[in-house]
């Protein structure tokens, strides 16, 4: 049987200051023959490739990849000892979610037992985050805002593009309860949070779900400031005091904040 490799457009690699040059055309070759197996045409692919900002850390070369296959968005990232082996991890992880795109989500719409639907959470090995950067709570500031317009899904269909993704966490409206939610990884399968737990039943389907039974706290952003900066937890899921919205604000890899509202 001949294979069909994918046309890939021209992939857009960025780089930090303190990245090789030399890395920039391994990296573009890399990417390029792992999305030569996406199961549909590749309209766009940008990498990025960072060190951490303490260089003295474990893992502080990160590889990162976004692509649109045919309108839906894949984004996977790779952190390892060198530049070298991050770029090779980042290769090898999306090419195994390109290999599993088109068959995981026909699964997960026709909602087959959890055995086959579990196939691709844990097909993958664990995502590995990069390292933060220790910075004191006092220092950190929101440098980074986004706010769209969140995708009414069900959990299940959130826990697939939360994997599809590699987030560690994923904001989303949630059809049956009509309200905002956030969906992350438990050691056990996914924890979900609503703004109001009270409201709608505990989630089913074909993954496995576990409803948390505190609600959202009502607070502003500075208090979810204080809030993050006192847990040490990696985000807070919470209700915008002002927008009655539900909002995550997040700890990123230089050890700033990042926060993701809903667009107004």
């Amino acid at each position: 049987m001949t294979k069909i490799t994918a046309q890939v457009p021209a992939v857009q690699v960025e780089v930090g200051d303190d990245v090789a040059r030399e890395h920039l055309e391994y990296a573009r070759d890399k990417v390029t023959a792992a999305l030569g197996h996406a199961p549909e045409p590749v309209l766009y692919a940008r990498v990025r490739l960072r060190y951490a900002g303490d260089r003295a850390v474990a893992r502080p070369a990160v590889a990162q990849v976004v692509a649109d296959c045919n309108g839906r968005s894949i984004r996977t990232e790779f952190d390892a000892p060198t530049m070298h082996e991050a770029v090779d991890g980042l290769q090898s992880r999306l090419r195994r979610r390109l290999d599993r795109l088109a068959r995981d989500w026909e699964e997960l719409r026709d909602r087959r037992s959890p055995a086959v639907a579990h196939e691709w959470r844990h097909g993958d090995e664990p995502t590995r985050r990069p390292a933060h950067f220790p910075r004191p709570a006092g220092q950190r500031e929101v440098v980074r805002r986004k706010a769209f317009e969140l995708a009414a899904v069900t959990p299940d269909e959130a826990a697939f593009d939360l994997e599809l993704h590699d987030y560690a966490f994923h904001l989303f409206h949630e059809i049956a309860t009509d309200q905002d939610c956030v969906i992350a990884r438990t050691p056990e399968g996914y924890r979900l949070s609503r703004l109001d737990p009270a409201v709608g039943e505990s989630p089913g389907g074909a993954v496995t779900v576990e409803l948390d039974p505190v609600p959202a706290p009502e607070l502003s952003l500075a208090e979810a400031t204080d809030r993050l900066g006192l847990t040490g937890a990696p985000f807070v899921f919470f209700r915008d005091t002002d927008s009655g919205q539900g909002c995550v604000l997040y700890l990123r890899y230089d050890g700033h904040y990042g926060l993701i509202t809903p667009a107004a």
